[in-house]
């Protein structure tokens, strides 16, 4: 995590740096409001902001948010004024930290409104031969495209190649392109002169620049705007960016890594994303399966969260009862593992005896999970509506045409990467390629290779 702590760096306040820096943070300082705005419009980039409450916090968030600088806000005092506090916080500081500091509490504030320590938890085969490919291919500079369902882990896996990348000590940059309207979202990418538009009072460094020699995550990359996509290609074809109301490009060294919950195919044949664009993200895929497709995952995360949150709130840690490990492996988890967070969140708050039984674990309406399902039937009547499913398909045909349906559909479920789809199978890439040349020879339409080395 970037903290910029503002303020005189005396005292007490230089204690909690110190802190602060103990728990991993990497710490840059200003004295002024007015010097922190600038180091934000020049790229010297923060997740979090630690400002003394007697500067004027609410002047530095109202210019931030007019140059749709988004960034959280902690307020820190010696010898807290009960009055000056609130102030801070309505003035829109997350939370008020008071000093002399307590590395525990900076600690506790820290991790709740900047939390980007999310592990990889996973002990499921099937997620597992996604991490094996993720681990071949991290250190490389490759463009990676992490595909799945909305809430499966898509930024979790990205922050893992990060770390696992020769530049881990370099920034991490994360652009929601789904969350910023597309007339902000060129400036916010590519950054913009003064002047260049209204509002535009001073230069301001995009996130290319920001992530100089790190690496920048373009997340949910379907919902760009067909021209932003345009300049977006050539960015990483070039290595360059134009700022807005720029005269000359500014070179760029980064890696990108893109997310996205949609079939981008599927989106190329409606016309809604560039061909040209999918194949330069697209060099590797990381396709994360669905929860529901890794049961031996939900144990292991619920109690990763168990305790997360039990230490959180200052709650003994409990273990989950029986009841409650049968509905957490029965429920399908539609919002996949953010759901099951939550679930995890409220069950650790509501439970009240020496475990964490079924009835604390709940759905967002508040319903109990899964009241009505025995055990195991969720898991029972799944398979068998699958099986049934398959049997009508595949009923009268060969176990070749079987085989062909299952490679066929794997592959253009990995848009095209032949190793992932090997991996998936169970097969060499060897095998896969020649079923593939064994079916394109035969006139069978197969899906083009778009995954670097190992594509052809």
């Amino acid at each position: 995590m970037r903290l910029l702590v503002v303020g005189k760096l005396s005292g007490q306040m230089s204690v909690a740096v110190k802190m602060v820096m103990d728990t991993g943070a990497k710490v840059s300082h200003v004295e002024g409001c007015q010097q922190a705005l600038d180091a934000l419009r020049k790229g010297q980039g923060a997740d979090l902001l630690m400002v003394d409450y007697e500067l004027d916090i609410a002047g530095l968030i109202a210019s931030c948010d007019l140059e749709h600088i988004h960034i959280t806000v902690v307020a820190c005092g010696v010898n807290p004024d009960p009055r000056k506090a609130a102030q801070a916080i309505t003035a829109g500081a997350k939370e008020f930290i008071p000093l002399p500091p307590d590395a525990e509490l900076i600690a506790a504030v820290l991790a709740a409104v900047a939390d980007d320590q999310r592990p990889l938890v996973t002990q499921d085969p099937a997620m597992q031969q996604v991490l094996k490919l993720a681990d071949q291919v991290a250190a490389s500079d490759a463009s990676i495209l992490i595909t799945g369902e909305s809430g499966v882990g898509k930024e979790v896996m990205a922050r893992y190649l990060h770390e696992k990348s020769k530049r881990a000590q370099k920034p991490f940059i994360s652009v929601n392109c789904a969350a910023i309207p597309d007339n902000l979202l060129e400036s916010e990418l590519f950054g913009h002169e003064k002047g260049a538009f209204t509002g535009a009072m001073a230069r301001r460094i995009g996130k290319f620049e920001e992530a100089d020699g790190g690496t920048l995550l373009l997340d949910e990359i379907s919902e760009m705007d067909a021209r932003l996509q345009a300049k977006l290609l050539r960015a990483l074809q070039e290595r360059v960016i134009d700022r807005v109301g720029g005269a000359k490009p500014v070179p760029v060294n980064i890696r990108v890594l893109a997310t996205s919950n949609r079939n981008l195919s599927i989106a190329v044949k409606e016309g809604t994303f560039r061909e040209d664009l999918l194949y330069r993200l697209n060099v590797i895929n990381l396709a994360l399966p669905p929860l529901r497709e890794r049961p031996a995952d939900i144990m292991a995360l619920s109690e990763f969260f168990a305790k997360k949150y039990s230490e959180a709130n200052g709650i003994a840690l409990k273990p989950l009862s029986n009841e409650a490990r049968r509905r957490l492996q029965a429920h399908n988890w539609p919002g996949n593992v953010r759901e099951l967070e939550n679930a995890m969140h409220r069950a650790v708050l509501l439970s009240s005896g020496s475990e964490i039984d079924a009835e604390a674990i709940r759905l967002p309406d508040g319903k109990p999970l899964n009241i009505e399902a025995p055990i195991g039937l969720d898991y029972v009547g799944r398979a068998a509506q699958a099986a049934e499913s398959a049997a009508r398909t595949f009923v009268g045909s060969t176990v070749a045409q079987v085989e062909q349906v299952l490679i066929l559909d794997t592959l253009s479920h990995c848009l095209g990467n032949r190793t992932h789809a090997a991996n998936i199978l169970g097969i060499s890439i060897r095998t896969l390629r020649n079923k593939l040349k064994e079916y394109s020879d035969a006139g069978v339409p197969v899906p083009a290779p778009q995954s670097g080395a190992n594509a052809a």
